[in-house]
């Protein structure tokens, strides 16, 4: 679907998690090691978690020699286009074509100044673009849910980084994207193969998004109706969203998003607690499981 040189640059599957981003200094030399180990395992891109900003990405780069870092994604009301795009230069000299600026327009309970997402959302590419040192539409991706997000994403940038996302919801984006722009969503995942803990882990988590309408209002679209979003989430909408089962299940559920139109799969391994773990195991596993380049 994509060039070869984009494809190239994420692979086939990366490990989306919030846990790789720490202010906790004590925290940073382990998070530095499981960095190490995704670059070891073959990973094509680590995505940065929790509303990263391009500074998070810096120690993730310097712990790895070859798997892409991710911001996954940045708020565009949290951080000036032009710090953002100064701040990228420095990465792309020190880490030559390793760095990817995902960039997303966030919720409006998380930012005062939120408004407008699609139009702040054009202004925001267009300062990256006129910055001293431009930010190319080549290195960033955009966190696109809707038909007009994702058409921004095809012309402004590489393509798209959509999250809490179906089967068929990758589908339709790539009617969207065409054949040459990036289609790499994100997947959670519950490596447990008994079903009802699976969903009780799925569902703990997924309670934290179902309030924000950026994620309902997709899933409407996609034939989902109010009563799917009460307690956590139905069994329909869970087993939507979420891959769940043992490595060859998380692989078989994977292979439907790729054949779907997605070029890369950005796994979040879900736990007790997705912002603070680091489920190595779990990575290792499915490593062994997923395709991790074409």
């Amino acid at each position: 679907m994509t060039t070869e040189r984009t494809l190239g640059r994420f692979g086939r599957t990366g490990i989306w998690s919030s846990a790789l981003k720490t202010e906790d200094p004590e925290r940073q030399g382990e998070i530095a090691d499981a960095a190490a180990e995704l670059d070891d395992l073959g990973y094509g891109t680590i995505w940065i978690g929790g509303s990263p900003g391009v500074a998070h990405a810096a120690p993730l780069l310097e712990a790895t020699s070859r798997i892409t870092v991710a911001t996954g994604i940045l708020s565009i009301w949290q951080h000036t286009a032009a710090d953002v795009a100064a701040q990228r230069a420095g990465l792309e000299r020190a880490h030559p074509g390793r760095f990817a600026l995902g960039l997303g327009v966030s919720h409006g309970h998380l930012s005062e100044r939120y408004g407008r997402p699609y139009s702040a959302m054009k202004e925001y590419l267009s300062a990256l673009d006129a910055a001293p040192e431009p930010v190319p539409a080549e290195g960033r991706v955009l966190a696109a849910l809707g038909p007009k997000m994702l058409e921004l994403s095809r012309v402004r940038a590489a393509g798209a980084h959509p999250y809490l996302v179906t089967v068929e919801h990758t589908a339709k984006a790539r009617e969207v994207l065409g054949d040459h722009a990036l289609l790499a969503p994100e997947l959670k995942v519950v490596l447990d193969p008994d079903p009802d803990s699976a969903r009780r882990t799925a569902r703990d988590y997924l309670g934290f998004y179902l309030p924000m309408p950026n994620y309902t209002n997709n899933l409407v679209r996609l034939g989902f109706t109010e009563g799917d979003f009460r307690d956590g989430g139905s069994d329909r909408l869970i087993d939507a969203v979420f891959a769940t089962g043992d490595a060859d299940a998380i692989a078989e559920r994977a292979g439907a998003y790729l054949a779907a139109g997605a070029d890369h799969l950005a796994i979040q391994v879900v736990t007790g607690d997705p912002t603070r773990d680091l489920p190595r195991d779990a990575w290792r596993r499915l490593a062994a499981a997923l395709p991790l380049s074409d």
